[in-house]
């Protein structure tokens, strides 16, 4: 699942941190399907070739890294994006029926198994396929799929068959170096944690503790997982499963604190104790969350909601700042393999993000406590 503006950014928006609502991410790829049919106009592998260039410095001798091949959203192939996993190639077809994406497919696959010669898998995932194995991946190419991936000197394993996404977020890439560099001797909370990766930064960065939370178990392992790749301890107690509205209200009971909390939900998730919305009140979680962060402690707020724009959001956490006890220290960018560089990008987002550089708005807030009686 993506964070990409169109229909990429659907399925990252519908992941199953909680449950969520499939008709509105149906809704949403029916009413774009006009808007991005109109932007296949130059051959395919031109556009890959163009993407590999603007990206050759970010490929590692070693092969271990991961990034983003080619964001078709932005640079003019809507139906199809690729991102590479250490030596694995996902291809990811959008196209609606999927049948009317194979020719790219086919090309794809046969451009990067040339092009890239050292790659030893491709994975293909069809976002509208008719059975959860074709969603969630099959190899077209090779017989067995990257299992970690370096990434700022860390380890973090992937499971890139698991789900509908390939495991890790890639435009998180910039938050995951700012955890690294700013989070050493801090105690850290990892709300929606998915598979860690913010909390496996943190760690690395030297946190003196992280805690993880998500609904689901299998995540969580493979958040485990990249501890034992980077020989960090496992505490059982700081992996936990369970409804992030309880699992809060269960640590302000307890009068826990944080010095950062990493608050980067679904855009709409529900279950019997409360829902997530980001596109209509991410000051909630917000507020969920102030009361368990230390004076002086960090708040990492994410929203990835596709149609909220970067103003908008801008605005909510302006007005969450008004008391005087929140600021906005810095907004952290996308990365460019994500966004598309200015000699590759085709295609803009439906909304404007400004100032944010995507839909993916990544804000670290500062938090100031009132002074006890």
């Amino acid at each position: 699942m993506d964070r990409d503006w169109i229909i990429s950014d659907l399925p990252r928006q519908a992941t199953t941190h909680l449950s969520y609502n499939n008709h509105i991410a149906n809704d949403l790829c029916l009413s774009l399907s006009s808007v991005v049919a109109s932007m296949n106009n130059e051959p395919i592998i031109d556009l890959l070739e163009r993407s590999i260039a603007a990206r050759e410095s970010l490929f590692d001798p070693q092969h271990q890294t991961a990034f983003r091949l080619f964001n078709g959203f932005y640079e003019g192939f809507p139906s199809l994006v690729v991102d590479l996993f250490a030596r694995t190639v996902v291809l990811q077809n959008y196209a609606d029926p999927p049948t009317q994406g194979d020719l790219a497919v086919a090309s794809a696959q046969r451009f990067f198994e040339g092009r890239l010669p050292w790659i030893q898998a491709i994975l293909l995932k069809t976002r509208n396929g008719l059975s959860q194995d074709a969603k969630q991946g099959t190899i077209i190419y090779g017989k067995t799929v990257a299992r970690r991936v370096q990434e700022h000197g860390v380890w973090y394993a992937i499971d890139l068959l698991m789900n509908l996404d390939a495991s890790l977020y890639l435009d998180t890439r910039g938050l995951r170096k700012w955890a690294i560099e700013n989070l050493r001797g801090k105690t850290v909370l990892n709300t929606f944690a998915y598979t860690g990766s913010l909390g496996v930064a943190a760690r690395a960065g030297g946190a003196a503790r992280v805690l993880h939370l998500d609904r689901n178990r299998n995540f969580l392992n493979v958040a485990k997982t990249s501890y034992i790749l980077n020989g960090f301890p496992i505490v059982r107690a700081d992996f936990q499963v369970g409804d992030f509205w309880q699992q809060v209200n269960r640590l302000k009971r307890a009068g826990e604190r944080f010095d950062c909390v990493f608050l980067d939900p679904p855009f709409f998730a529900a279950t019997q104790k409360g829902t997530v919305d980001l596109a209509k009140d991410s000051a909630r979680l917000v507020n969920k969350v102030r009361p368990l962060i230390n004076d002086g402690g960090y708040l990492v707020a994410v929203n990835n909601a596709l149609f909220l724009s970067g103003r908008a959001y801008i605005e909510t956490l302006e007005s969450l700042c008004a008391d005087g006890y929140l600021q906005i220290e810095t907004l952290i960018p996308v990365p460019e393999d994500f966004t598309g560089y200015p000699h590759t990008r085709l295609g803009n987002p439906p909304v404007d993000p400004a100032p944010f550089n995507h839909a993916t708005k990544i804000a670290v807030l500062t938090v100031r406590r009132k002074a006890q009686p």
